[in-house]
């Protein structure tokens, strides 16, 4: 099948019980199926959503293109945020649709959920977009990789760094869910193991919370040096649109946005997000590598938006999960994720979107983080060019060390 917007939009809105979005010929002897759980209509729709589609989507055609003899059939369906509608659409693509593995998720509470469930249906979590660190901590289980970034290496990534240019003072804006929460205390514990201090922070509801004023008021009467926001999609955006509302970085406070990502900062605009440091672990227009696959997947993409990390990681995760599917048989695939999971981790990765890694034994993918300001719009070449890079946090250094995790598969 060519590539395709069609294609696209026909994955986009699909939900478990219509038709999928096959790839690969009609004679192929063997199938994998993979269901991409995201937000196709709330806050993280652009963050996430039909871009995490067009990632999948394109793993499957490139590994397909190598790979006649196996077809990809790829599904989406919108979690609405809520963990009890994801893990009932996990439940039901695992007992009656065909699903072998689920990617993307998002939300770090459905995500949990869903970890939960493929364990249980010995199948496969890609979990390529929430944050949480206990997916491949405390909570981890031999059927779900974690792929792209996590709480530990956001927090490590830009606390020191932010400390060491003076931002000694930190007020922590966060969403009230278990990401959100723990990207919170991991970013302080983080700023004080550095020499700095939170001397404030408040959760707001999500998703239900686009008025911002109370939370910004509180953050500039606390004096703080840096205004912190764990928080992404629509609500990074809308929390950094009123602050300059504000004042606060007129003001002389510094804006540092911890789970946002280069397409949400291009959305947004420079005029409103010139200034703001990020982490990422993936950018366009980081190297040849990667505006290759810009280039490749662009095509399947919303208009007006460009490729970011979440997308990115459902592409590597994905074509990483079929290279094993095919070192092992799909037979084999089928009847057994764990058996999935564990060839995941014996194969290095390597993918133009994140470089080479490996999958570790506590199911966390590593690779390369990135420390980004985000350019004036005199600095811009146009209106996808928005990241100075500042720092890169090496592989060996970006995530959490395996010696220090709580997996019990790695303690056993």
């Amino acid at each position: 099948m060519p590539l395709n917007r069609r294609g696209l939009l026909q994955a986009g809105v699909a939900t478990a019980a219509t038709a999928a979005l096959r790839i690969g010929p009609a004679h192929a002897a063997q199938t994998i199926r993979i269901g991409v759980l995201t937000d196709l209509s709330g806050p993280l729709r652009d963050t996430t959503g039909p871009g995490s589609v067009a990632g999948a989507t394109l793993a499957a055609h490139e590994f397909v293109a190598q790979n006649p003899e196996i077809a990809v059939e790829i599904i989406a369906a919108d979690h609405q945020n809520k963990p009890d509608v994801g893990v009932t659409i996990a439940r039901e693509w695992f007992d009656r649709g065909g699903v072998d593995a689920i990617t993307d998720v998002g939300n770090s509470a459905v995500a949990l959920g869903c970890s939960t469930v493929a364990a249980e249906k010995n199948r496969v979590l890609l979990a390529t977009s929430p944050g949480l660190g206990d997916l491949t901590g405390k909570a981890c289980t031999p059927n779900t990789v974690h792929w792209t970034f996590n709480t530990y290496a956001i927090a490590h990534t830009i606390s020191a760094a932010v400390v060491a240019r003076g931002g000694r003072t930190w007020f922590i804006v966060a969403p009230d869910y278990a990401g959100g929460r723990t990207l919170r205390d991991t970013t302080t514990a983080f700023v004080e193991g550095a020499g700095g201090a939170v001397i404030g922070s408040v959760n707001y509801p999500f998703p239900d919370t686009r008025d911002f004023s109370s939370f910004l008021l509180q953050a500039q009467s606390s004096g703080a040096k840096v205004v912190a926001f764990a928080n992404g999609g629509e609500d990074m955006v809308n929390s950094i649109k009123q602050a300059n509302e504000f004042g606060l970085t007129q003001s002389g406070q510094q804006m540092v946005v911890l789970a946002s990502n280069a397409l949400s900062i291009a959305l947004a605009g420079l005029d409103a997000m010139q200034g703001v440091i990020v982490t990422e672990t993936f950018y366009w227009d980081l190297n040849d590598r990667t505006r290759s696959f810009r280039r490749r997947v662009q095509p399947l993409m919303p208009v007006g938006h460009f490729p970011n990390s979440l997308h990115a990681g459902n592409y590597a995760a994905v074509l990483h999960y079929l290279k094993a599917v095919k070192a092992i048989g799909v037979d084999a695939a089928k009847a057994s994720g764990r058996a999935s999971v564990a060839r995941m981790k014996m194969i290095p990765t390597d993918d133009d979107c994140f470089g080479p890694g490996e999958v570790r034994a506590d199911g966390r993918a590593i690779h390369p983080n990135y420390l980004f300001q985000a350019k004036t719009p005199a600095q811009s070449k146009g209106w996808d060019d928005v990241l100075n890079l500042l720092a890169t946090t090496p592989t060996a250094d970006a995530f959490q060390q395996l010696s220090e995790s709580a997996c019990p598969l790695v303690r056993t």
